[in-house]
């Protein structure tokens, strides 16, 4: 765990926790205590009892079990078991009564699947569906009791359950582990099967591609620890109260990420209406700044080294969301920018992609933090030069994710390149670098977009047209405020972080 931030990976703790009781290393062993052989003849015993009675079915003999199945060593009062050693199954009715969606209610009598088996250990009763009684009556097998554990061994292996209501019954891809005595901790065994004893079954056990499944008398060989019923208690104890300390932790750190959001973009909506840092009356105004621009543009486009833009519409008061200080002007992106393109999409889709080569920048890569590596493709520097040279980045361009997540914005950086970029990201030029600070027009559109995105009127794919990427309004600062707003927005960030 981080000390300066709230960053942590609560499942690796999680895991790391079942492994340290599984190694009888969570909690200190009781030489008063029981040991767990004598345990297990208790449970035998009481097995053998419940069988001549007809309790339950009598099952064929478990291997012994050989030391190359024992992965880790236990302490001394411990002891290697067999699921099928401790627990009796039941399987769900296959037979001509099987409840179907068909006979689904609203209410009635539980009627429990893998949907119900969440991480929050005890079945889910909000995706429970329900029979009749009178359906309920016709089934053969598959009754739950309190205390059982729902195995899944079809579709979405080895997801467990804890049972905690007195009535219903099961869907055929499931099979119920019930413990036989007083002389089992069923939250212990929920542990157990929730560690990587289980995961580590299912991948050598697994049958089937389609629709994987394990058979139960496969599940029943699974080899695991077993400790004195006195340390199951405590075992299971100590791990309940450690994951509800790390729930907690979860809690609070989506919580301060929540605040983060909020922050930094109460930091962006001040940045906007010239309220994050002071003007300079000495400041060139912002007007001056972009009469510049417009005549380095018509120069451009005289010597032909850019295309003649369509003129946009004139910036009426009605569009103005807010007042900005005198030294600033409100522009449109397709002013200060020479071209607002989109991204292409080589022949052949994913068969383009190469191990190494061009980096090809797709939406999930833009971040307003920088252009992300991960899950980063590749083109060949011939695709690159030839189909797909219309979309060659260059340093510093805009890019605004048009199609999927709307209104993404970063720019591009000398290390960001070579690259290019898909039809799901717009591509905005800057006339002239050195009039314009490229982070602060990422942090001032990553605001200006969404207000675009809000506004949008498609109703199918979600999508923004070039269109009305070039005619999205912002406020535009002088230069010399743009870098003191970026250099007091990237301060302010680097301590919300802290």
């Amino acid at each position: 765990m981080k000390t300066n931030s709230l960053d942590f990976d609560a499942q690796a703790l999680r895991e790391k926790i079942l492994d340290l009781a599984m190694r009888g290393k969570l909690v200190p062993q009781d030489p008063n205590d029981e040991p767990a052989s004598v345990l297990l003849e208790k449970i035998k015993a009481e097995k053998e009892q419940l069988i001549k009675e007809k309790k339950i079915k009598k099952t064929k003999p478990l291997a012994p079990i050989t030391d190359d199945e024992k992965p880790f060593n236990i302490p001394d009062s411990w002891e290697w078991v067999r699921l099928g050693d401790v627990i009796s199954t039941i399987n769900g009715d296959r037979g001509k009564n099987y409840p179907g969606k068909k006979y689904w209610q609203t209410s009635g009598v539980p009627f429990l699947n893998a949907a119900c088996l969440t991480s929050n250990k005890y079945i889910d009763e909000t995706k429970f569906n329900y029979i009749s009684k009178d359906r309920y009556n016709l089934l053969k097998s598959g009754f739950v009791k309190k205390d059982d554990i729902l195995y899944c061994i079809r579709g979405s292996l080895g997801k467990i359950g804890l049972v905690n209501i007195s009535i219903g019954a099961i869907a055929s891809s499931l099979i119920i582990l019930r413990k036989v005595n007083e002389e089992i901790n069923v939250n212990f065994l929920y542990y157990v099967l929730d560690s990587s004893i289980n995961a580590i079954f299912i991948k050598e056990h697994k049958n089937g591609s389609a629709q994987p499944n394990i058979p139960g008398k496969d599940l029943m060989t699974m080899v695991m620890p077993w400790p004195p019923l006195e340390e199951q208690s405590r075992i299971a104890a100590k791990i309940a109260q450690l994951f509800a300390l790390l729930r907690k932790i979860e809690s609070s750190t989506q919580q301060y990420a929540k605040l983060q959001t909020l922050m930094k973009s109460k930091v962006l909506d001040l940045a906007m209406r010239g309220k994050l840092v002071k003007q300079d009356p000495n400041d060139e105004p912002a007007s001056v700044l972009l009469k510049k621009i417009e005549a380095e543009k018509e120069q451009l486009t005289k010597e032909k080294k850019i295309k003649k833009s369509k003129p946009l519409p004139p910036i009426t008061d009605k569009e103005k969301p807010f007042e900005i200080p005198d030294s600033w002007e409100w522009v449109r992106l397709g002013d200060i920018v020479s071209s607002v393109t989109k991204g292409t999409t080589p022949k052949g889709g994913k068969k383009a992609y190469v191990s190494k080569g061009i980096n090809y920048y797709r939406a999930e890569n833009v971040a307003i933090s920088g252009l992300g590596k991960q899950n980063l493709n590749h083109i060949t520097s011939d695709i690159h030069n030839g189909p797909l040279k219309r979309s060659i980045l260059k340093e510093n361009d805009i890019l605004i994710t048009i199609a999927g997540t709307l209104g993404r914005v970063t720019y591009v950086k000398k290390e960001d390149l070579p690259g290019n970029t898909n039809q799901a990201v717009s591509i905005s030029r800057p006339i002239n670098s050195n009039e314009i600070n490229e982070k602060f027009l990422v942090y001032i559109l990553a605001s200006s977009i969404q207000r675009v995105v809000k506004n949008n009127k498609t109703t199918s794919i979600p999508n923004l047209t070039l269109q009305q990427i070039a005619e999205t309004i912002f406020p535009f600062p002088p230069l010399s405020e743009q870098n003191r707003i970026v250099s007091k927005i990237v301060r302010l960030f680097t301590l919300l972080k802290k």
